[in-house]
């Protein structure tokens, strides 16, 4: 089931995320959420949903603003986690392709982290297109990182 997140979500939501925090390059961060500051983040996110199975929280996305600027007011970032457990099933699909939907705004931008193939993917197959390669402006785990930029035009 997907759905708007409770406050008393926001736990599930951290632990979730926090996985990618500390084992993956997915996430940039390199410090654990705790309950609230994911529960401000998702109140501060412009559309926000998560994905229910079974009772447990499965995957999460929101999106905010791409940047600070006035003139970048009318571009959002989505930003989309699966449980490491649950990938695979379509979950993130879902979500993107709702959060899509939701937004309202005429761009759409994802960071990636480059060798993040099934993001990559993820997001080609919702018709979103690469158009930026940032070399190394990343590191993390004792390695340089690239990102790449999606974009989806509505």
């Amino acid at each position: 089931t997907i759905r708007a997140p409770k406050p008393e979500d926001a736990a599930a939501v951290a632990a979730l995320y926090n996985h990618y925090v500390l084992h993956s390059t997915a996430s940039f961060e390199t410090e654990p959420l705790d309950a609230e500051q994911m529960r401000s983040r998702l109140e501060s996110a412009t559309a926000r949903l998560v994905c229910e199975r079974e009772g447990a929280i499965v995957g999460f996305g929101y999106t905010h603003d791409w940047k600070e600027r006035a003139a970048y007011r009318h571009t959002q970032e989505v930003t989309v986690y699966v449980a490491s457990d649950s990938t695979g099933l379509g979950i993130g699909r879902r979500l993107v392709e709702r959060l899509v939907a939701a937004d309202g705004v005429p761009a759409l931008v994802a960071c990636i982290t480059a060798d993040n193939e099934p993001s990559r993917r993820l997001f080609e197959s919702i018709g979103f297109r690469r158009v930026s390669h940032f070399e190394q402006v990343g590191r993390k785990f004792g390695r340089w990182l690239d990102v790449v930029d999606y974009e989806l035009l509505l």
